[in-house]
C-alpha cells in the first residue's frame, strides 16, 4: 500500500535541505580562503629607513618677555653712545665728524662724564653732512642727554643754557620766566614746584636761558625743538591733508595764542565744541600761530594742538594745523614762549 508523506515528514525534509546548503557554503568559503593564502605573499613591515612620511611642522618657540633686570640692562645699553658706521671718505667734513665723535666718546666714557661737552659736540655734528640714520641716532643721544642737563634740577658749571638763580624779594615765577624768555610752566616743572606760591625769597632755583624754537619737516612728519640753536627733542606730528597743506615758512607763537582746551567752532559746519564734549577735537593744549615769512606770511587760524585721534599722528589729515600726541603737546606748550618762540615749517 502506497504511503503518503505526512506533515512531520515534510518539515523534516526542509530541515535536511537547509543543513546541506549551509555545509556547502562553508566548504566553499574555506576552499577559497585556502586558495588565496597560497597565492598571496607573507606580509612585511617597513623599517624606519623605508618610512618616508612628512613630519608635522613644529611651532615657533615662544619669545619670553624680558625680566625687569633684562629691561633695565637693555635701557642702560640704549643710552651708550655708538654712532652708526661713518662712510670711509677723507673729506674735510668727514674728518671733522670723526674728530667730534672721538671727543664725544671721551666725554661720556670718563668717570666724571662731561655732559655739556658731549651735548655741544653732538650738536655740532648735526651741522655736518651725514646719512639720515646717523642724524637720527645723534638726535636720539641728545634727547637722552637732555633729561640730565635740561629736564632735571641738575645744573652743570660749564652750561651757558641753564644756571642757578637766587630768588629775590618780590620775585614771582612769571617775572623770572619773562626775563628768561621761557614760559613759567617749564621753570616750575624742572624745579618740581606745582604751586607758584611756594616760591620763597632766598632759595635757589634752576633757570633756563631761552627762548625755545621749533623746526617742522613736512616730508618726515617731525618737529624738532631747539633751545637757541641746541637740539633738545623730536616729536612726531600730524599735518595738513592734500589741498589743505600746512603752509611752509616762518611762524610766531601768538602773544595771546596759548590756551588750555579752548572753546572751538568748526569753520565749515559752524558747530561749537566745549572741552568737556566727548568729541572735542583739540586735545590738551592749543598754541596759536601767526605767519611771518614764506607761504605762512599773513596766514591766521593755524595752531599746534593735541588730538582725540592719536592714530592720525604721523599722517596728513588735518586742516593745516600741526597735531601732537596730548602728552607731547603739553611739554611743547611748556617750552614755547608767546610772542618770542618761532616755528619754521619746511619740506
Amino acid at each position: 500500500m502506497r504511503r503518503y508523506p505526512t506533515y512531520s515528514d515534510k518539515r523534516r525534509g526542509k530541515r535536511n535541505k537547509k543543513v546541506i546548503g549551509l555545509v556547502l557554503i562553508l566548504s566553499l568559503f574555506f576552499a577559497v580562503k585556502l586558495y588565496m593564502n597560497r597565492r598571496m605573499p607573507a606580509p612585511t613591515f617597513a623599517t624606519d629607513e623605508q618610512v618616508n612620511l612628512p613630519l608635522p611642522e613644529l611651532p615657533e618657540p615662544v619669545q619670553q618677555s624680558p625680566s625687569v633686570a633684562e629691561k633695565k640692562s637693555q635701557a642702560d645699553q640704549s643710552q651708550e653712545f655708538a654712532l652708526p658706521q661713518l662712510p670711509e671718505t677723507t673729506t674735510k667734513e668727514n674728518r671733522r665728524l670723526k674728530e667730534l665723535l672721538r671727543q664725544v666718546e671721551t666725554s661720556l666714557s670718563s668717570e666724571s662724564k662731561d655732559i655739556i661737552e658731549a651735548r655741544d659736540r653732538l650738536n655740532e655734528m648735526l651741522t655736518l653732512p651725514m646719512s639720515n640714520k646717523q642724524q637720527a641716532y645723534i638726535k636720539k643721544q641728545m634727547s637722552l642727554l637732555s633729561n640730565e642737563w635740561l629736564f632735571s634740577r641738575q645744573v652743570y658749571p660749564s652750561d651757558t643754557l641753564c644756571e642757578l638763580y637766587e630768588v629775590q624779594i618780590g620775585d614771582m615765577f612769571s617775572n623770572i620766566a619773562k626775563k628768561c624768555k621761557v614760559p613759567h610752566e617749564i621753570l616750575m616743572r624742572i624745579n618740581n614746584i606745582s604751586d607758584p606760591r611756594q616760591l620763597r625769597a632766598g632759595e635757589t632755583i634752576k633757570i633756563i636761558n631761552g627762548p625755545f624754537h621749533c623746526r617742522i619737516n613736512r616730508s618726515t612728519f617731525t618737529m624738532d625743538v631747539y633751545l637757541h640753536d641746541t637740539f633738545v627733542r623730536s616729536f612726531v606730528v600730524g599735518l595738513g591733508q592734500p589741498g589743505m597743506e600746512t603752509p611752509t615758512g616762518r611762524w610766531l607763537v601768538k602773544s595771546d595764542g596759548k590756551l588750555v582746551q579752548p572753546t572751538w567752532t568748526h569753520p565749515e559746519t559752524g558747530k561749537t565744541y566745549q572741552a568737556h564734549d566727548p568729541d572735542y577735537p583739540l586735545g590738551a593744549r592749543w598754541i596759536g600761530l601767526e605767519g611771518l615769512e614764506g607761504e605762512a606770511k599773513g596766514r591766521t587760524g593755524f595752531a599746534i594742538h593735541g588730538t582725540k585721534n592719536p592714530e592720525e599722528i604721523g599722517k596728513a589729515v588735518s586742516r593745516g594745523c600741526i597735531r601732537l600726541y596730548n602728552e607731547d603737546v603739553v611739554l611743547v606748550y611748556d617750552l614755547l614762549m608767546p610772542g618770542v618762540s618761532q616755528v619754521l615749517v619746511s619740506d
